[in-house]
């Protein structure tokens, strides 16, 4: 699965704008869980989660693994921090 520069270059471009936000701006629950899950959506992952189907729907889905959605080290990065801060606030 190839990028398109633009779809690259908007994904790399959140994944930067993301990092810097600090925590003090105190993003909710949600707001984590839609921003790690949107990095998904974007790049063709296939949702099982009936929250996840209702919020963003499987139309165009490609991958079924998570881990073979093919996301740039910045993006698995800050999904990475996402998950951290997911779990540092306790969210479910």
């Amino acid at each position: 699965m190839r990028f398109s520069s633009a779809a690259l270059t908007t994904l790399l471009a959140a994944a930067s704008l993301a990092t810097t936000v600090s925590v003090s701006h105190a993003q909710t629950c949600q707001d984590l869980w839609v921003e790690r899950n949107q990095y998904y959506k974007d790049a063709g992952y296939c949702f099982r989660t009936q929250r996840a189907i209702k919020y963003f729907g499987n139309g165009g889905c490609r991958y079924d693994d998570e881990g073979s959605v093919p996301l740039p080290r910045g993006v698995r990065n800050r999904i990475a921090d996402i998950t951290r801060t997911e779990r540092n606030l306790g969210c479910s």
